[in-house]
This record gives C-alpha cells, structure tokens and sequence, in this order.
C-alpha cells in the first residue's frame, strides 16, 4: 500500500512581495485581484463584497463594537467587529457617513447584522486568494 506524499512546503516569499497586495485586497475588495491583473475575479469579488455589505445596510443591520462583559458576550462582540473591519473601505465609509443602527429585535435587522460581517469574511478570504497568487502558489 502506497501513501500519498506531501508537496514540499513552500517558503514563504519576501513581505514587500504580498504586503502590498493584500493590504489593497483588505482596503478595497477585489484590489488585489485587480492589482494582479486578475480582473474578471477581481470584478467578482468587489461586486460579491459590496453586494453583501449593502444588503445587510439595507435591512438596517448593527455593525459591531467591541464589548466587555461576560466571556461570551466579548467574544461575540469582539468576533463581529473584526468582522466588520475586515470589510475594508466599505465599513470605513459607512463609520464615517455616520451609519450607528442600534441592535433591534427583528429577523430582517438580525440577518443584516449577519450580511455585514459576513461581506467582512468573504472578503478575508479573498485576501488570502490575492496573498496565494501573489505568492506564486497559484494561479
């Protein structure tokens, strides 16, 4: 019986490599994408973003601020904010056009609540995408 072996780990390439790259990627969704010539992702990506965050603004979801209190209750908070952060310029315009929703019961307002941060996620994991090509481990 033959196991399958593991590729090499790949070392990591110099930081002024993928720094660049997926602090654009983080700042504008899609950036990276569309810094390393990778339009069509790039467009894909920006529109998937912005489409969720904006939705979730439109059903008058809470952007999350960190919170002390019970460990769960800090972990939640804590967990969203750094979602909501991870969205980029989005979250940064919305903060500074002055969007403060207030947490309400509702299921609309709850989902919302949820599209925000999960624009935020969907958006870290285009930073990796963008810090895997830039890297050279994919194409």
């Amino acid at each position: 019986m033959s196991r399958k072996q593991k590729p090499p780990k790949q070392p990591v390439p110099p930081l002024g490599v993928w720094a660049p790259v997926v602090a654009l990627a983080w700042v504008i969704p899609g950036g990276g994408h569309l810094y390393l010539k990778r339009n069509a992702r790039g467009v894909i990506l920006m529109a998937s973003v912005l489409v969720t965050f904006v939705a979730g603004l439109l059903m008058r979801g809470m952007l999350f601020q960190p919170e002390t209190g019970d460990l769960l209750t800090t972990i939640i908070y804590t967990g969203g904010f750094i979602g909501n952060l991870a969205a980029g310029l989005p979250y940064f315009l919305t903060v500074w056009l002055g969007y403060a929703q207030p947490d309400v019961a509702g299921m609309v307002h709850d989902y919302g609540t949820k599209f925000l941060v999960a624009a935020g996620l969907m958006n870290v994991l285009a930073m990796v995408d963008a810090f895997e090509i830039a890297a050279g481990r994919k194409d």
